[in-house]
């Protein structure tokens, strides 16, 4: 079991080369997918985000554990679990291949137990690589519910947007809640990770990343219909630039 004090090597991996794009395949398309998974792997992406949806905490229905079994892929699976209760699904989805999971601090009753629990499972892809423990807010929720989960997880995700659909706007009072996100982290001593999800575009990716976070979540700014390549390729390299 992940400890306080141990961190997986996933994660020391993650933020040595911070920030790193995460791509959702959402709005790829699904009968070229593994067309639309070159495309990231030759723009150097390192994460493939997959949005589980199970149409009762978000009003989509989109994919389940074997999907993410399915995508073959040497990316980093960041598995976001938005469904409801998921303490009784977390082996199915470490069993298809995460890397990370991310579940909502609203769609528990019991979030500690679930990080708990996620901290018991070992990483099928690679053992030694360990499992990231993610937690998501919604935009209305108060960071203040992160407090008693510190030292349970290694991932905090601010969502942008309200979960259930792609292509909404970014919401601009994440700007100032990503700094007092971070300014909670440095005084409770607590070192996770830090990503932003929702309504990043081509547009505004340089200003986000400019605001420090370790991971940016996008998926309809890359697989918009028009160029995939030249999008992926534009989004990654503006994260690489961030890192310099």
């Amino acid at each position: 079991m992940q400890s306080v004090t141990a961190k997986p090597l996933l994660f020391e991996r993650l933020r040595q080369s911070s920030p790193q794009l995460s791509v959702g395949m959402l709005t790829a398309d699904w009968l070229q997918l593994g067309a639309g998974l070159k495309i990231l792997e030759a723009a150097s992406v390192q994460l493939l985000h997959f949005d589980v949806m199970d149409g009762v905490f978000c009003p989509m229905l989109t994919m389940g554990s074997p999907v993410v079994a399915g995508c073959r892929t040497t990316l980093y699976k960041d598995v976001h679990l938005m469904i409801d209760e998921p303490l009784a699904k977390l082996e199915s989805y470490v069993a298809a291949g995460a890397d990370i999971v991310t579940v909502h601090a609203e769609s528990c009753r019991h979030p500690h137990r679930v990080l708990q629990a996620l901290g018991g499972m070992t990483n099928t892809n690679d053992p030694a690589r360990g499992l990231v423990r993610g937690v998501a807010l919604n935009p209305g929720t108060p960071l203040e519910v992160l407090q008693p989960l510190l030292d349970e997880l290694e991932l905090v995700t601010l969502l942008a947007v309200n979960p259930g659909w792609g292509g909404q706007k970014f919401i601009h009072a994440t700007v100032g809640r990503l700094a007092q996100l971070k300014a909670m982290l440095a005084k409770s001593g607590c070192a996770a990770l830090v990503a932003v999800d929702g309504g990043i575009t081509r547009n505004n990716i340089a200003e986000v990343l400019a605001l420090g976070p370790d991971i940016v979540v996008t998926g309809s700014a890359v697989f918009d219909g028009k160029d995939p390549a030249a999008n992926a390729a534009f989004m990654a390299q503006a994260a690489l630039a961030a890192r310099r």
